[in-house]
């Protein structure tokens, strides 16, 4: 397979270093040299520099033979423009492109992008990509991280523990038999940085970063034993009144008609406007690192701040603050990744990656085949993925116990029509079966063999 991404950016960037882990021919193009070198020097890829929505550019980068264009670059006319490019001169079959401005993304103008007018396969949205993820956050108190699996059969969900968390020093093997008829399959574990995959006698500790799959309908007595029970938010506060913050209000106001909402934005003029749109939602105009402000806005009667302004170190200080002044929860919106370790020790719950939500939509159209979805995780330094079986794989019809999984997969559940199983060594899995794999980085291509056709990239 051979993919050209436009745009060495940290999205441009983290997806080509994935795609090339997997011996995908991958070229990357950016006007930007010094962003060009990184990845000349970083990743066993082509890098060209110049600018990737010029003709000559993409043929120099060998598209007439390319299976995909991603286009990432910082402008979304450039994305656009580079998969007409790719479409009308060269006949690449899958374009991918990112686009952030939302007058481009209103359904009256939805037929801009048809294949007749400007043929994008798929539009990644990363703000509309933040907002939902956040929502999902707000949905389920006490979750780092929560997406759904199998039609949201089963979902992934990641909590940190505490000191009074029921299950800290149980081997994982003992859950089973603690509680047989929970059905849930800890994937992974974070701790102190260095990543785990558990086997049976591993045991969690206070501080760990733990990541699950559930059955839908098991997900508050999981919470319950992994020492979360945290109320849905019904007093909200969120920091910066941007393209997410606006939408997320908007969208809570809309799936959440009691909830108290109050938005707080330094920019007087974007006040107003924010303040004109939304209904029931308090617009405040000042800066949220100021103490008065955040009075005024009774932050210490909130249950959850979400700051989400374009400034990490403003996002990562105002929830500090939120936090000291007796907001119970804080979710942040941090875009570098220098960031990311700060988040716990500064007593942040959870964190949201706009680049890391954009690659994982972005893998699950590059994982063809019978992949229905595809989730990164911290990163990238792990992946879920969900996969229909066919009878053409290898471990369909073979224990699980007998299915000689590779080292860094595990198994998180089968979905068989509406019935969740959770593995066992005895499980087989069948034909159509929706198989939730977690794979460790550099295992997603042992995960392409154990699944042949199901996983193939052709």
């Amino acid at each position: 397979m051979k993919v050209i991404i436009c745009g060495a950016g940290q999205v441009g960037f983290n997806i080509a270093r994935h795609l090339s882990g997997e011996n995908i021919d991958v070229t990357v193009i950016d006007h930007d040299a010094e962003q060009i070198r990184k990845v000349s020097d970083g990743l066993d890829v082509q890098a060209l520099q110049g600018f990737a929505s010029h003709p000559d550019m993409l043929e120099q980068a060998g598209v007439e033979d390319a299976d995909m264009l991603i286009a990432v670059t910082q402008s979304d006319e450039i994305n656009m423009i580079a998969c007409q490019v790719a479409h009308s001169l060269f006949n690449v079959p899958t374009k991918i492109a990112r686009v952030r401005h939302q007058a481009y993304l209103e359904p009256a103008w939805s037929d801009l992008f048809s294949r007749d007018n400007m043929p994008i396969d798929f539009l990644i949205s990363p703000e509309a990509e933040v907002v939902s993820s956040i929502a999902r956050r707000l949905e389920q108190p006490g979750a780092l991280d929560m997406i759904g699996f199998a039609d949201d059969k089963v979902r992934l969900i990641g909590v940190r523990l505490g000191e009074d968390c029921p299950l800290v020093n149980t081997p994982l093997r003992q859950l089973t038999e603690l509680f047989p008829d929970l059905k849930i399959t800890v994937v992974y574990i974070v701790r102190d940085e260095t990543a785990i995959v558990p086997h049976g006698m591993d045991q969690m500790v206070p501080g760990d970063e733990v990541y699950f799959v559930v059955d839908s309908g098991h997900i508050g007595r999981a919470m319950t034993l992994f020492g979360h029970e945290e109320k849905e938010a019904r007093r909200l506060v969120i920091i910066g009144g941007g393209n997410i913050g606006f939408q997320l209000a908007r969208q809570l106001e809309k799936t959440n008609p009691t909830i108290n909402l109050k938005l707080i934005e330094s920019n007087k003029a974007r006040a107003e406007f924010v303040a004109d749109q939304l209904d029931r939602t308090v617009v405040l105009n000042g800066d949220a690192l100021d103490a008065e402000i955040l009075k005024e806005a009774n932050i210490g009667a909130a249950e959850t701040v979400v700051a989400v302004t374009d400034q990490d170190e403003v996002n990562i200080l105002a929830s500090v603050l939120a936090k000291r002044h007796g907001c119970a929860r804080a979710v942040t919106l941090i875009n570098a990744t220098t960031f990311a370790p700060l988040i716990s020790p500064l007593g942040i719950d959870a964190a949201v990656s706009p680049r890391e939500i954009t690659v994982s939509r972005i893998l699950e159209h590059v994982r063809r085949g019978r992949v229905r979805s595809v989730y990164t995780l911290r990163a990238g330094e792990a992946e879920v993925i969900e996969v229909e079986a066919l009878e053409t794989s290898p471990v369909v019809g073979v224990p699980l116990r007998d299915a000689r999984l590779p080292s860094g997969v595990l198994v998180g559940a089968v979905v068989r029509g509406d019935e969740v199983i959770m593995p066992r060594g005895a499980t087989a899995i069948e034909a159509q079966d929706r198989v939730v794999i977690f794979a460790a980085h550099g295992a997603v291509k042992k995960v392409e063999k154990l699944f042949s056709v199901a996983l193939g990239f052709f």
